[in-house]
C-alpha cells in the first residue's frame, strides 16, 4: 500500500514538474507568439472605445484598455496597400501594389513577408480570411510563408474576383466555398464566424510552438451581410443622434446611410464576440501572457457614419480615410494601458515583430517602418521630421491628385493637377487642426514648397521601385498550381474592368511551353455562332461554338510556347467582343 502511494505520489510530483514547465515554457518563451488581428472597412469611429455611443464592442474596447494604444496610426486609403505595407514593412508601391483590382494588387514574390520572416525562426504559421496580394502562383499566402491558408479570393468575398461566392448574391457571407491551402472547399456558417473558428483551431494546435496568425476579417466591408440575431440589435437605433452638442464637424446621413450603418455596427459585433473567443482561449492555454496580438483596421469607413469629426473616409487620403485604431498587448514583455501619440503606421509592424522575436530584418531592400519598441519603452523620442507618404487613385498614382505627404503635424494635401502651383494644395497642422478644417497654404507657402520637393522626392522614387516597372506576373503551367484560375480582380485591360460583358481585358501571365486545356466562363451565357480568340503575344488560337446560351466554352489541347505576354481572351459574335467571367487554364502534359 505504501508503495502504491509512493507511485502516486511520485507521478503526481513528476506531472506538475512537467505540466509547470510546459506552462513556464509558454509564458517565458525566449520568443513571443504573434497575433495580428484587421478588419476591413472598419474606420476609426466603427468601436465604443473610441468615443461611439452605439455600436457594441465589449471585448475590443477590454482590450484596448488594457494595451499600449498608439494614438496618431496611419494605414494607406484603401485595403491592398495597407496589406502590402503590413506584411513587407515598405510602402506598397515598391511591392508592386498599386490597386485594389485592375490587375494592381498582386504583390511581387521577391517580397519578404512578416510569415516569412517567422519562419526563418521555426514559427508556425497561419492566414485566416482576407489576403488580397495575389490570387496566383506565386504570390498566394501559402507561397508568401504561410503554412495554412485559408482566404477568400481577390478584394472581398461577393466580389467579381472571388468567384465561388459571387454568385450567391446576398448569401456570399453564408456557407461559402473558400480557398483551403490553395482548394477549394465549402463551409457552413457565417464568414467571421469561421474565419475565426478556424483561427483558434490553429493555435489550439499549435500552442506548444511559436506560431503566427494572421485573422483579417472581411467584414464589415460591403456587401452587407450579418446574421439577423447581430442586426437585430441596433435594428431600431438612428446612428446619427447623440452628437447635437458635439463641437466636432460631422456629415449629416441620408437613411440608406443610417440603415448602413447599423449593418456594419452589427457586424463589428460580431467580430467582437469572435476576438472574445479567441482572447479567452489565449488564456484558456496559458499562453496569453506570452503572445503579442495586435488589432487595427485597414482603411476608413466606405460609407457615412460617425468618425470621430475626423473628415473624409475611404479611399482619401484626409485623416478620416487613413487614421485606424492600433492597440498592441504583450503582458510579458510590458505594461498596457498606455497611450502613445508618436505618428506611427503600418509599415512599422515588421520592423517591431522583427526586433521582438530576434530575427534578422531582411538587408537586401529599403524598410520604411521603424521599430516601435523604443517608443515603447520610451528609449528614443520620435524624430520631428519622420514624413509619411499617402496617395489613393485608380490604376496607377496620379500626381498631386489625392495625395499627401505629412511630416511632422503639418501635412501638404493634393487635389489637384500635376502642374499646380504650391497654392493650390492644401496645407493643416494636424495637431492644431486634427479634422483639417483649416488651410494654412497661403500663411506658410515655403513650408508648403518644402512638404513639396519631398512629396516629389518620394512620389518620383517609388515609381522608380522594379516591381512598379515590371509589374508581378502570373505563372501559367507551374507545378505549384495547375490548373490556374485567372478572375477578374486581376484583369488589366480598361480602367474600372469589373463584372462587365464588352469590355477589353487582359491577364499579365507568364506562360510553360505545354499543351493546355483553357475553359472561359461567361458572366451571362453566351449565343451560338460566335468565335472565341485567344490571343497571347503574337499568336492567336480561335473556335467556334455551336453551343447555344452557354456558360462555359472550352478549348482543349492549346500548344502554347514558353513566353510572359498579356494573355487576350474575347468571344466575337455579331458587333461584340465579350470578354469572359474566368478563365480556368490546365496543363494537360505536366509530370506527375
Amino acid at each position: 500500500m505504501k508503495r502504491v502511494h509512493f507511485i502516486f505520489n511520485t507521478l503526481c510530483i513528476l506531472t506538475s514538474v512537467c505540466f509547470g514547465t510546459r506552462v513556464m515554457h509558454a509564458q517565458k518563451s525566449e520568443r513571443p507568439n504573434v497575433i495580428i488581428i484587421v478588419t476591413d472597412d472598419q474606420g476609426y469611429g466603427d468601436l465604443g472605445y473610441t468615443g461611439n455611443p452605439h455600436v457594441k464592442s465589449p471585448n475590443i474596447d477590454a482590450f484596448a484598455e488594457e494595451s499600449i494604444r498608439f494614438n496618431d496610426f496611419y494605414v494607406s486609403p484603401v485595403c491592398a496597400p495597407t496589406r502590402a505595407s503590413l506584411m513587407t514593412g515598405r510602402y506598397s508601391l515598391r511591392t508592386g501594389v498599386r490597386d485594389t483590382y485592375n490587375g494592381g494588387a498582386i504583390m511581387a514574390s521577391n517580397e519578404v513577408t512578416i510569415a516569412e520572416l517567422l519562419k526563418q525562426v521555426d514559427y508556425k504559421t497561419g492566414i485566416f480570411g482576407k489576403w488580397h496580394l495575389g490570387d496566383n502562383y506565386p504570390s498566394r499566402p501559402m507561397d508568401q510563408g504561410f503554412d495554412e491558408s485559408l482566404i477568400h479570393l481577390s478584394g472581398g468575398m461577393g466580389q467579381v474576383g472571388d468567384f465561388t461566392t459571387f454568385f450567391q448574391g446576398n448569401r456570399s457571407y453564408f456557407d461559402p466555398v473558400l480557398w483551403h491551402n490553395g482548394k477549394q472547399e465549402a463551409y457552413e456558417g457565417y464568414c467571421s464566424d469561421i474565419f475565426a473558428s478556424e483561427a483558434i483551431d490553429f493555435i489550439e494546435k499549435n500552442h506548444q510552438q511559436p506560431f503566427f496568425c494572421y485573422l483579417a476579417f472581411n467584414a464589415p466591408h460591403t456587401p452587407l451581410q450579418v446574421p439577423d440575431k447581430y442586426y437585430q440589435q441596433y435594428r431600431d437605433i438612428d446612428p446619427s443622434s447623440g452628437f447635437e452638442d458635439d463641437p466636432r464637424p460631422f456629415v449629416e446621413m441620408s437613411e440608406r446611410d443610417k440603415e448602413d450603418a447599423r449593418k456594419v455596427y452589427a457586424m463589428v459585433s460580431n467580430i467582437d464576440d469572435n476576438i472574445g473567443k479567441l482572447l479567452r482561449k489565449l488564456e484558456e492555454l496559458n499562453i496569453a501572457d506570452n503572445t503579442l496580438v495586435i488589432f487595427m483596421t485597414d482603411n476608413g469607413p466606405q460609407q457615412i457614419r460617425y468618425v470621430a469629426g475626423m473628415r473624409g473616409r475611404k479611399g482619401s487620403v484626409y485623416r478620416g480615410g487613413v487614421r485606424v485604431p492600433f492597440y498592441l498587448r504583450y503582458p510579458d514583455k510590458w505594461k498596457g494601458d498606455k497611450n502613445i501619440e508618436a505618428t506611427t503606421a503600418h509599415i512599422d509592424v515588421l520592423p517591431t515583430i522583427s526586433e521582438l522575436c530576434k530575427v534578422k530584418i531582411p538587408e537586401d531592400r529599403k524598410i520604411d517602418g521603424k521599430s516601435l519598441i523604443p517608443l515603447i519603452e520610451q528609449k528614443k523620442v520620435q524624430s520631428k521630421d519622420r514624413s509619411l507618404f499617402f496617395y489613393w487613385t485608380r490604376r496607377y498614382p496620379v500626381l498631386y491628385q489625392n495625395m499627401a505627404l505629412q511630416r511632422g503635424p503639418y501635412k501638404l494635401v493634393g487635389h489637384t493637377d500635376y502642374n499646380a502651383q504650391i497654392e493650390d494644395f492644401e496645407l493643416f497642422n494636424i495637431k492644431d487642426d486634427p479634422y483639417e478644417q483649416h488651410n494654412l497654404i497661403q500663411d506658410k507657402k515655403e513650408l508648403a514648397e518644402s512638404l513639396k520637393t519631398d512629396l516629389d522626392g518620394m512620389f518620383n522614387e517609388l515609381m522608380a521601385s522594379e516591381n512598379i516597372l515590371n509589374q508581378p506576373k502570373i505563372l501559367i503551367g507551374s507545378e505549384h498550381e495547375n490548373p490556374v484560375f485567372l478572375n477578374r480582380n486581376d484583369a488589366g485591360g480598361e480602367r474600372g474592368i469589373w463584372d462587365q460583358e464588352e469590355i477589353y481585358g487582359k491577364w499579365d501571365v507568364s506562360i510553360a511551353e505545354g499543351s493546355y486545356n483553357i475553359k472561359f466562363r461567361f458572366v451571362k451565357p453566351v449565343p451560338k455562332g460566335g468565335t472565341m480568340f485567344l490571343e497571347t503575344k503574337g499568336r492567336i488560337d480561335q473556335l467556334k461554338n455551336e453551343i447555344d446560351n452557354t456558360e462555359y466554352i472550352e478549348m482543349t489541347n492549346v500548344q502554347l510556347p514558353k513566353m510572359d505576354c498579356d494573355l487576350i481572351p474575347f468571344y466575337a459574335v455579331g458587333n461584340k467582343k465579350i470578354f469572359p467571367f474566368w478563365v480556368e487554364i490546365q496543363k494537360v502534359d505536366q509530370d506527375q
